[in-house]
């Protein structure tokens, strides 16, 4: 178990430097609740592929099929040819995810999105490699200042921010902007929107939900009602959503994409409301963690890697047995503080299904492969049961409508 007092001081050291044999058209096929409705559908060096296809064998797929499913990964390239070793890890070690950017941040150059026509074809061509399970594509498209789609690329504005809605606090406007974005998303492929944001904006001056106009307010019943707006308008359209960030991060004063973010002495558990009135009215497709620390929920592990959280809040105390996604385990809140490998494991002791890997603060072309035999050493080591992974594999096989 790592202290308190380590998990901080190791952060703030670190600022100092996804049945079976589902055909080729189904992996583009995603719907809120149906196995089978109508929805969508630079590289340098090639990492090393660690395994032969993940075809499932006669009790199902392989244990490592299944945790590559658990892996959604951000990616260089704009066209299927650029992006081939990203192809190449969807079908030949079973890929579950990708997260998709406008900017590569590394380089400050362009990632995976140029036009509309080019996107669609890169996600297609994505979607048509995998073979085991639909690939889940996702992106953040909240609206506001946070939009990987605008007119620099060729698509409509991203319309208004969720503290503008909030103001206005017309769910019907919300909707009709939610609908717009869902089609845009549809068109190109996209399956699961990392959004709405259900954060309460209990600190005016948070500089990553509040600062940046993210959040519908500090009203639980505004937010509830804002965010079952935009979930419906996206299933209308075939897509799925991801609540963020449990258990709220509205209450920080840091930015978790920096460093560990304490809230032990902010946070409420007014923060919880909306999550679980939309688990109760099962409108939460998939949940996505908050990197934030709070003393009086773990005393040892921020929230993505905290099991009495993720497992004892969330899952046994809010009912909530969908998936749940990492935020990005690149950020520093967590990989300064207790190395990748050490997240990885915490995060899937925790309770977390998919885990979020960016490739924007740090690009490692070798994530893919490394993290699956990473985690498969865990299992074999004992520290993780393979039932463990089943559990996420059955979670992820719902959220893809691939049951």
């Amino acid at each position: 178990m790592l202290s308190r007092r380590r998990f901080l001081a190791g952060a703030v050291a670190g600022l100092v430097p996804m049945l079976l044999a589902a055909c080729a058209a189904a992996t583009r096929t995603l719907s809120p609740r149906a196995s089978a409705s109508p929805a969508p559908t630079a590289a340098s060096t090639t990492p090393a592929i660690v395994s032969a296809a993940p075809s499932a064998t006669a009790g199902g797929p392989s244990l490592r099929a299944k945790i590559a499913q658990m892996l959604v990964v951000g990616f260089r390239g704009l066209t299927p040819d650029e992006a081939a070793p990203t192809l190449r890890e969807i079908a030949d070690l079973g890929l579950g995810g990708v997260v998709l950017f406008g900017v590569d941040q590394p380089t400050g150059g362009p990632r995976n999105v140029a036009s509309p026509r080019q996107l669609t074809a890169l996600v297609g061509a994505l979607g048509d490699a995998a073979t085991l399970a639909p690939l889940l594509v996702t992106i953040d498209q909240e609206g506001g200042r946070v939009a990987r789609l605008g007119p620099g690329h060729g698509f409509p504005p991203s319309g208004r921010s969720a503290a503008e809605l909030g103001r206005i606090n017309d769910p019907d406007l919300t909707r009709a902007e939610a609908r717009a974005t869902a089609e845009v998303l549809n068109a190109a492929g996209i399956t699961l929107n990392l959004a709405p944001v259900v954060d309460l904006a209990i600190n005016p001056e948070n500089p990553i939900i509040a600062g940046i106009e993210r959040s519908y307010g500090a009203n639980p019943a505004v937010v509830i009602a804002h965010a079952t707006a935009v979930i419906e308008a996206h299933h209308q359209v075939g897509l799925r959503c991801a609540l963020k960030h449990f258990p709220g991060h509205g209450s920080s004063a840091g930015d978790t994409h920096l460093g560990v973010v304490d809230v032990t002495d902010r946070w409420s558990e007014t923060e919880l409301e909306p999550f679980a009135a939309l688990v109760d009215g099962g409108l939460a497709d998939a949940i996505l963690t908050a990197h934030v620390f709070n003393a009086r929920l773990d005393p040892d592990h921020p929230a993505t890697l905290s099991r009495s959280t993720i497992t004892g809040i969330l899952r046994d105390r809010i009912g909530f047995d969908g998936a749940v996604l990492s935020d990005d385990l690149q950020m520093g809140a967590i990989r300064d503080a207790v190395g990748y490998d050490e997240a990885v494991a915490l995060a899937i002791e925790a309770g977390v299904d998919l885990l979020l890997i960016a490739n924007q603060i740090a690009y490692e072309e070798d994530v893919v492969p490394r993290t699956i035999e990473l985690i498969e050493g865990l299992v074999r080591s004992g520290r993780l049961g393979e039932a463990r992974i089943d559990e996420s594999w059955r979670r992820i096989l719902a959220l893809k409508g691939a049951r």
